[in-house]
């Protein structure tokens, strides 16, 4: 097959996330199959307009905004027989936010992936852009993909799907993977006396950090250290918030860092928090995970109730002051921290890319037709919750 996979972004980009990678190990699983695999994402100065890595060929053009018909200029010259976008089989089209609406141009069969609703973040867009993208999103979007299949990362957000109008029989659940733990983790050291928290995520509004920062702020009598990797644009709201809360010399940021590095810092937490308004599922849950580090996050979070197995493998809150209780009570309970940790490392074993590759080959193959080749991958790509 050649399948055409249409994201806004990518890993490279300088706001690439989860969402990113997941599509990502998608293609290279695919690409490794023998699959001829092309991701059409937006450009930027970090990468050139094509490369290819992985064995996946990156397509990169337009902008924010202008990747969207640019995409769509893509499509049409490829059914025209012209550029790299001809001769498609299958079109996977990411909604983050809102789809690129290939299926009214694709002419073959195209696959809705979406990893959760966007109601809570588009708010910050601004008034009028907001009321235009959730009308996009949840009345535009069911509307043009009726019928068609649909993809989603877990329980909870294909209940929203459902919410939105779309037929609980198109949406197939395929779970996130988990890369494995590099080779060589440096070990960090540790301040005397220091206990390390951690947050591993985008530097955005919606990931709300400045309640990790709060938890900090509040147990300002303890010896505690706030990791923050990742990077983005709400970089100086965060640093001047933890300036105002008196903990600037508590909170480290550490940008955009290697694989190994992220785990070294993973590694050293005693918990990971995760105070995020919206998750699909939490990539950055099971990564934690893999070093025995339980995370607390909310439970109106959305997909953090599918990957976090409250009070076995990590805990839920209601409200930001229970994170601040829930953070103090693994800090103050050995026992429970690490009996959370434990479940929460086995679980994670149990989720890969080769899964997640494979669930997903087999739902193309079906809409593609492909006789010849039987299907690659068992009934679900999601352990047992427990």
């Amino acid at each position: 097959m050649k399948i055409l996979l249409l994201c806004w972004r990518d890993s490279t980009h300088p706001q690439g996330g989860g969402s990113e990678r997941y599509l990502e190990r998608v293609g290279e699983y695919l690409a490794r199959q023998g699959h001829e695999v092309v991701y059409r994402t937006a450009g930027h100065t970090d990468a050139p307009r094509r490369s290819h890595r992985d064995g996946v060929r990156y397509s990169r053009s337009g902008g924010k905004f202008s990747v969207y018909p640019r995409a769509w200029y893509g499509i049409l010259l490829g059914r025209a027989g012209l550029g790299t976008l001809g001769d498609i089989d299958v079109v996977v089209d990411t909604q983050n936010g809102i789809p690129f609406f290939a299926r009214l141009v694709a002419g073959v069969p195209t696959v809705l992936l979406t990893h959760h609703c966007h109601r809570e973040q588009w708010p910050v867009v601004g008034r009028v852009l907001s009321r235009v993208g959730w009308f996009l999103e949840s009345q535009v979007a069911p509307r043009v993909y009726r019928g068609a299949p649909y993809v989603t990362v877990s329980q909870n957000s294909r209940d929203e799907l459902v919410g939105l109008g779309v037929s609980a029989e198109d949406i197939t659940i395929i779970g996130n993977g988990v890369d494995p733990i590099p080779a060589n983790v440096p070990q960090l050291r540790s301040a005397e006396g220091t206990t390390y928290l951690v947050t591993l995520s985008r530097l955005v509004p919606h990931k709300q950090l400045e309640h990790a920062i709060d938890v900090v702020a509040a147990l300002r009598d303890r010896e505690l250290v706030l990791d923050v990797i990742g990077s983005g644009w709400w970089a100086d709201e965060l640093h001047e918030h933890a300036r105002k809360r008196g903990v600037a010399d508590r909170v480290v940021f550490h940008g955009q860092v290697t694989e190994d590095y992220k785990h070294a810092l993973l590694a050293r937490a005693a918990v990971h928090l995760m105070p995020s308004r919206k998750e699909g599922w939490g990539l950055a849950v099971m990564e934690a995970a893999q070093h025995e580090v339980p995370t607390v996050g909310y439970r109106s979070a959305g997909g953090l109730r599918d990957s976090i197995v409250d009070g076995v493998t990590g805990l839920l809150a209601d409200t930001p002051s229970a994170l601040t209780v829930l953070t103090t009570r693994l800090l103050d309970d050995a026992a429970l921290a690490h009996r959370l940790g434990s479940a929460a490392r086995e679980r994670a074993a149990g989720y890969s890319w080769e899964l997640t590759g494979a669930r997903f080959e087999e739902l193309l193959h079906g809409l593609v037709g492909d006789a010849d080749r039987p299907p690659a991958g068992g009934p679900s790509t999601t352990p047992p919750a427990g």
